[in-house]
């Protein structure tokens, strides 16, 4: 009996160290493991994105010299550091048009481009639309067709509306309303945008014959 119990007990120390023995290299493994996902390690070709780099930005005619970090979108140097605050900040993921930008005549959401990426380009904001007391054609059109009602989108809006009327595309209501289906307006002003843009593309086309 006594022999049984000594051989009974061995066993279970012997189960007992293996399992420990298990046990802690599964804890270090999982240790070295949750390091290495908090800590990477860094590549000495990594890009250092908090260096700041000299910047020449060309908004609605004014050449601004600046030092930002490469990895800022547009719309924040507009916003933050021009004080241009008409493109707004609405979902900040390019779903909702309200930060719409003119970029060499082409609409651009400015959340979604870096401002680094236009130092050779023309950038025309909302301000930049109207040439001193004199409404740009879309403006008016806004106005005159109550384009908007709590006026947060209206820039954006009107700055893709210049830039389909640009480009040619849009020639009914149905492709108007596709054309400006990037642009969110929460308060349904839709029917009244429409009227706005078909004005200035029948005056244009007006204009042309």
């Amino acid at each position: 009996m006594r022999l049984r119990f000594r051989r009974r007990r061995f066993g279970q120390i012997a189960i007992a160290s293996t399992l420990g023995t298990i046990l802690e290299s599964v804890r270090s493994q999982a240790l070295a493991q949750g390091m290495s996902q908090s800590h990477p390690p860094v590549s000495a070709q990594s890009p250092d994105c908090s260096s700041v780099v000299d910047v020449k930005l060309h908004v609605n005619g004014v050449e601004h010299a600046l030092k930002i970090e490469p990895r800022v979108t547009l719309l924040d140097v507009l916003r933050e550091r021009l004080n241009l605050t008409g493109s707004k900040k609405g979902c900040d993921h390019g779903q909702c048009g309200a930060c719409t930008v003119l970029i060499d005549g082409r609409r651009v959401n400015s959340c979604l481009t870096f401002a680094i990426m236009h130092t050779d380009a023309a950038i025309t904001t909302i301000e930049g639309l109207a040439q001193g007391d004199t409404l740009h054609p879309m403006q008016a059109a806004f106005l005159a067709h109550d384009g908007f009602q709590c006026g947060y989108c209206t820039p954006g809006q009107i700055c893709s509306a210049v830039g389909l009327v640009n480009e040619g595309h849009a020639k009914s209501d149905a492709e108007i309303r596709e054309q400006m289906s990037g642009n969110i307006c929460r308060c349904g002003a839709y029917p009244n945008i429409v009227a706005a843009v078909r004005d200035v593309l029948e005056g244009k086309q007006d204009a042309a014959i």
